[in-house]
Parts: C-alpha cells; sequence; structure tokens
C-alpha cells in the first residue's frame, strides 16, 4: 500500500479536485511503464512469517539493502518503514509483505531488468539472514494470528475498521500479493477509453496470472484466491465499478465516486490521525470531525485516492490490479500484456471492441469465474482460453508497434516478454494448475511444500 502522498496545497474550490486528475494527462512521447509488486518473506528454517524487529527481520532487510545498495530511508516515528532510490520505493505491506514501487519508465526492458535488479539485491541481503521470498498471491499455510503488524499508523487504523465493512479486509491485509502496471493517458478521451478496456479485461489478467490456490494450508475452490478476498472486503471501494461504462464518465464522475467512499485517516506531521469511515465532502466543507475547522490540501486527496481498491485504479495514471503475485518472471509479463493493449490506439481500439458489447452482469461474472477457475472459465459465449489468447495477440502487436529494442539490440521490440503468457494458453495450464498438480500428485497434498520449489 501506498506511503503519504506529494499532491499540493490547500484544497479551496471542487475543481481542484477534478484538476488534480486532470493533470495526468500526458503527451504519448512521455508515456511511462510503472511495475509494483509485493512479495511474502520467511524464515527458511521455520517457514513462518519474518516479524519487524530482531536479528533477522523486515527490519534487518531494510538496513541491509540501505547500506549495501544505497538506498535511502524512510521513516515513520523512528521506524524504518520504506527506502527510496531513483525515482523507485521499497514499501511494506501490513504483514511485511515487501513490495517494490518501481519508477516510471520508458520501457519493458527498463522495468524487467529494474525488476530484476531489486530481486537480486534482495535475494543477496535475504540469502546471508536466513531469509526466503516467495511469489504467491495469497500466503499458502500462515494463519491471521501468525502474522506481524509492521508499525505504520494506516494499518493499525485499517485493521480496527475491516470487520466492520467486510470478511475478508484483514485477510487481504495480511496475507495477499499482487502485481500492477502503471500507464498513463493523453487525455481524458483516452484515459475512459483505457479505463473501460482495464475494467472489462483485469479478468483475463487474474486468469492468465492465477497463482493462490492454497490458503491456511489446504487447497481452496479457487485457482486466485486473492482475487476471491477482494470480493468480500468493502463493497464502496471495490469491484468493477459499473458506472465507467456510463455516457458521463471522466475525471469530474471519478470525484464523486471517490468523494463518497468513507475515508480512513488524515496524515499530519508524521502522524495518521483517525477520520475512519468519516466524509472527504464534509472535510471540503470543514466540518471533518477528526479535524473540525479545517480544510483539506491536495496531498490529503491524493492520500484519500489511494485508499480505493477496484479492480483499476485512476489517479494521475492507471493502475492494473487484478493478477496475483507470481514467480519472478511473470512480473515482466504484466507490464507487457497492458502496455501491448493500451499504448498503441490500434490495439486498444481493438481490446475494446473485443468488450464493448458486453454487460455489466457479464463483466461481473467474468470476475468471479476468473478467480474461481482460471483459464477454464466460461460465461455465456465467452469462453476465458479463447479470450485470452485474442487478448494477447492484440498487446503483441501493440508491442511490435512500438517497437522498442532493447539497449544491447538484442531484442528488435518488447514481444518476447509475452513468451510466459504465451506459454499458459499454449498448455492450457497457470501457475495455479501447476500447483494444483504438484499438490496433488508429487507433494502428498502437503502445501508447505510449496516454500521449496516456490521460492525466489
Amino acid at each position: 500500500m501506498s506511503i503519504p502522498q506529494s499532491g499540493g496545497g490547500l484544497v479551496e474550490h471542487y475543481d481542484q479536485l477534478v484538476q488534480y486528475l486532470s493533470d495526468g494527462c500526458k503527451p504519448r512521447s512521455d508515456w511511462k511503464v510503472g511495475t509494483e509488486h509485493e512479495k511474502f518473506g520467511f524464515f527458511k528454517d521455520t517457514l513462518k512469517p519474518i516479524p519487524y524487529n530482531g536479528k533477522v527481520s523486515v527490519k534487518s532487510l531494510l538496513v541491509g539493502l540501505k547500506d549495501n545498495y544505497g538506498w535511502e530511508p524512510v521513516f515513520e516515528a523512528g521506524n524504518i518503514i520504506g527506502l527510496t532510490k531513483d525515482g523507485a520505493n521499497v514499501s511494506l505491506e501490513p504483514g511485511g509483505q515487501l513490495e517494490l514501487s518501481g519508477a516510471p519508465l520508458a520501457s519493458i526492458h527498463e522495468t524487467c531488468d529494474e525488476v530484476n535488479t531489486h530481486l537480486s539485491q534482495v535475494k543477496n541481503i535475504a540469502d546471508k539472514l536466513g531469509i526466503g521470498f516467495i511469489g504467491l498471491g495469497t500466503a499458502p499455510t500462515w494463519k491471521h494470528h501468525e502474522m506481524p503488524l509492521m508499525p505504520k499508523g494506516r494499518y493499525r487504523l485499517m485493521t480496527d475498521y475491516m470487520d466492520k465493512v467486510g470478511t475478508m479486509g484483514k485477510t487481504m491485509m495480511y496475507r495477499t500479493c499482487t502485481v500492477q502496471v502503471n500507464l498513463d493517458f493523453e487525455s481524458e478521451s483516452d484515459m475512459v477509453k483505457k479505463m473501460r478496456v482495464a475494467i472489462a479485461l483485469q479478468p483475463v489478467s487474474t486468469a492468465l496470472f492465477s497463482n493462490s490456490p492454497f490458503f491456511e494450508g489446504k487447497l481452496t475452490n479457487c485457482k486466485s484466491w486473492r482475487s476471491r478476498v477482494w470480493r468480500d472486503l468493502d463493497a464502496s471501494r471495490t469491484g468493477t465499478i459499473p458506472f465507467i461504462f456510463k455516457p458521463t464518465f471522466g475525471f469530474e464522475r471519478w470525484v464523486e465516486y471517490a468523494l463518497d467512499v468513507p475515508m480512513y485517516f488524515v496524515y499530519r506531521d508524521g502522524k495518521y490521525i483517525n477520520a475512519l469511515g468519516q466524509s472527504f465532502r464534509d472535510f471540503l466543507k470543514g466540518k471533518l470531525p477528526a479535524l473540525p475547522n479545517e480544510l483539506p490540501t491536495l496531498n490529503d486527496w491524493a492520500d484519500h485516492l489511494t485508499t480505493i481498491f477496484p479492480e483499476a485504479r485512476l489517479k494521475k495514471f492507471i493502475e492494473m490490479r487484478g493478477a496475483d503475485g507470481g514467480p519472478w518472471r511473470s512480473l515482466c509479463a504484466l507490464p507487457a500484456l497492458w502496455v501491448g493493449l493500451c499504448y498503441n490506439q490500434s490495439s486498444l481500439d481493438a481490446a475494446w471492441d473485443l468488450v464493448k458489447t458486453w454487460t455489466s452482469q457479464t463483466r461481473e461474472e467474468l470476475r468471479v469465474e476468473a478467480a474461481n477457475k482460471g483459464l477454464h472459465c466460461k460465461v455465456g459465449k465467452i469462453k476465458m482460453i479463447e479470450l485470452a489468447r485474442e487478448v494477447i495477440a492484440i498487446a503483441n502487436e501493440g508491442l511490435k508497434a512500438r517497437c522498442i529494442p532493447s539497449s544491447n539490440l538484442k531484442f528488435p521490440d518488447e514481444t518476447h516478454f509475452l513468451d510466459a503468457l504465451n506459454e499458459v494458453v499454449e498448455s492450457e495450464r497457470t501457475a495455479a494448475d501447476k500447483l494444483i498438480e504438484l499438490y496433488r500428485n508429487n507433494w502428498n497434498q502437503d502445501v508447505s511444500k510449496v516454500f521449496d520449489q516456490h521460492s525466489y
């Protein structure tokens, strides 16, 4: 989850909230790719999650990265809770999941190099400490009482609130991991089309990257248990947001939606102030109970936007949020899929043509069935495996059209980053399918074997 945001000064007019989003518009020549991913750390000897403090801990890992690789520390209340360097940051999820939020970069070649460098650095420090890392969508064996709490104020507030608004909020916070790609838009109309394609095709991403069939040491009934968890978190801030397919959708409509999402907190002087369930609309009037007679800043607005969790999220860029955390190779495949679909106009138009006649019911059923059955789901006449093949083909053409070579000219474009997904659809077996097969045939139904065979 996000670190405190930088947005700007006092909000004195509603239009500033709309303008904040509109300021994200960039000419195509300035479009970048940002890749984020989370992973679970564990003790190699016990296979249990690592705590924040101690000789072998999250803290010792962060200090190791700082001391050995020149990352700048980020502190909260005297605790190191993140790192920054060259436009990227390393942060902590509530249960100690380590997240890399990559810098905005010009190509998938660059973002993949960044991911590889980060994972190599983490592995070097972690190996010395006896820590392992695993890329899965959900913690495969751990229960909630085993999870540590990171020393971040927003997480303490959110933990207390989650049981009031859903049944799986704390599971999401402490025992899930995702990989995400962030993309730019040129104009409001460009944003609208990308958001619609992103929401409609997010189930394809969920299916292709499904990698969480286990939970609490058992095989679940889902290929992506992570996606299943998100359905029972908080209906006011999650889901497939049907209003984006209405003719009235644009920056202002997103602002209206965000204003109706209950607040979590306000960040002031290094502390998170409890504003759970309160209204940003009241904040605009100087009537927020948590901070009476104060008006919000654009920093507050930027922070609030990070507490909205739909399948695709609008900020000053668009976040694709439907994929499970995964193995090393898949971390470069996700940006390849979405850049191929969204950064070439012909491909974006082709993707929209695929989905533009779908109803909200179809989109929601695809979301549910993608979590349940992955590539093998079917909704009406839509077969996920066929849809996935078509989506990957469109993305491939988009990457060809970008024609961005690697720095060493080994690769003429970015299409090879789709190889992992081509293998998935050719075999019709996702990471989840392979894990289930191993569980049933090789592991004697012992989920803990996943740590031996699926770690970085």
